[in-house]
């Protein structure tokens, strides 16, 4: 369910709190191997599930630069923001890896509204999103994501 804010001051309001879970997102071999493709990582660890399957996770593992790329989609899925005129990624605090995703493995997230503070071009948010994997004890991802919000 998207959670909507009509004004910043019901942003403001929710700092602290958390929104999510997302549905779940199923990470197929198709999906990794478009990720290699765009960003020339072609390591065998992704895309090659006969080398993967003698490797350390038994199958190939999603690059973890893939798993923070769907914070986009995530943030979509749990909140809107009705007010202002754009909102640019304005880069990330704090990225860590704490567990691999394996191929099948499904993921959903949770996003935190950690700070609202002025800047000159209008307000920056930051969101700490934690994309959780099925059926493991550690996340698959933690970010702090900086999002400028233009008035």
């Amino acid at each position: 369910m998207t959670t909507v804010f009509p004004a910043i001051g019901d942003l403001e309001a929710a700092l602290g709190t958390t929104v999510g879970p997302t549905a779940w997102c199923t990470i197929e071999q198709d999906r990794i191997d478009a990720f290699a493709e765009a960003t020339g990582d072609h390591q065998w660890i992704h895309v090659d599930p006969g080398r993967a399957a003698e490797g350390p996770y038994g199958r190939t593992i999603a690059h973890g630069y893939l798993t923070l790329s769907l914070i986009p989609r995530f943030g979509g899925e749990l909140f809107r923001l009705d007010f202002g005129s754009a909102r640019l990624n304005y880069g990330l605090n704090k990225v860590r890896f704490p567990a691999p995703v394996p191929v099948g493995s499904r993921l959903r997230a949770r996003a935190e509204f950690l700070e609202l503070r002025p800047v000159p071009a209008g307000t920056q948010l930051t969101t700490r999103y934690t994309i959780e994997l099925d059926n493991a004890a550690k996340p698959a991802c933690v970010a702090e994501m900086l999002t400028l919000l233009l008035p």
